[in-house]
């Protein structure tokens, strides 16, 4: 069975923004790997979230990588504000019509790791001929755009199928808690999303004891 370090990376969709910088360095202290940014438009999903102005303003606060996923149209127009503002990792999805080959060349040109990312409804072929040049895969669990969404278990047959295939992280997002995060990494999971099942816990740092438990 494949195994790798199981990194929790709660997903600052389900912060208090009033208060982010303090949420973040909160969930640091109780044991986060890495600070999950979603990034929306409007048009790739049917939201608007934040933009580099706030990644830049919350970088100061943690050590933490900074995984940000673009879930947005023309990603290779954002690439560069993205890393400039302070984004360690940059996942966008295969599902945007511009060439993913330029966008993760682009994105390792300003020195990150890329990512790429799957709705529930795209096979893993639509992504083969790139998992040679990527850090990272994000298998979505729900479909993205809005934070608290349930749990779609099928989804775990691509994680089974990529893991066969891809020896770097396989992130999952969307409805993962602790009785859900155990299936993903028996999947072949190592780096779970977690918004709601963190942020919306008075106790950070019992609920991510709690995802590794489930790990």
């Amino acid at each position: 069975m494949y195994m790798r370090k199981v990194l929790i990376a709660p997903s600052i969709l389900s912060a208090d923004f009033s208060r982010l910088g303090e949420e973040i360095k909160a969930v640091e202290a109780a044991g986060a790997d890495w600070i999950h940014i979603d990034v929306m438009d409007g048009h790739f999903v049917p939201n608007i979230t934040i933009g580099p102005v706030v990644v830049k303003s919350v970088r100061p606060v943690t050590k933490l990588p900074f995984d940000v996923h673009l879930m947005i149209k023309n990603p290779e127009l954002y690439v560069e504000p993205f890393a400039k503002a302070g984004s360690d990792l940059i996942t966008f999805h295969i599902e945007v019509e511009e060439d993913p080959v330029t966008i993760i060349k682009l994105i390792k040109y300003f020195k990150k790791k890329a990512g790429i990312s799957i709705r529930p409804g795209t096979d893993v072929k639509a992504i083969e001929k790139i998992l040679p040049m990527v850090d990272l895969v994000l298998v979505m669990t729900v479909e993205p755009g809005f934070a608290g969404q349930s749990f779609m278990r099928d989804c775990l047959l691509k994680v089974t199928e990529l893991r066969k295939i891809f020896t770097g992280d396989i992130q999952v997002d969307g409805g993962l808690n602790d009785s859900t995060v155990a299936e993903a990494v028996k999947a072949g999971a190592n780096v779970i999303v977690a918004g709601s099942s963190v942020f919306g816990t008075k106790d950070y740092a019992r609920a991510i004891q709690q995802l590794r438990g489930g790990a």
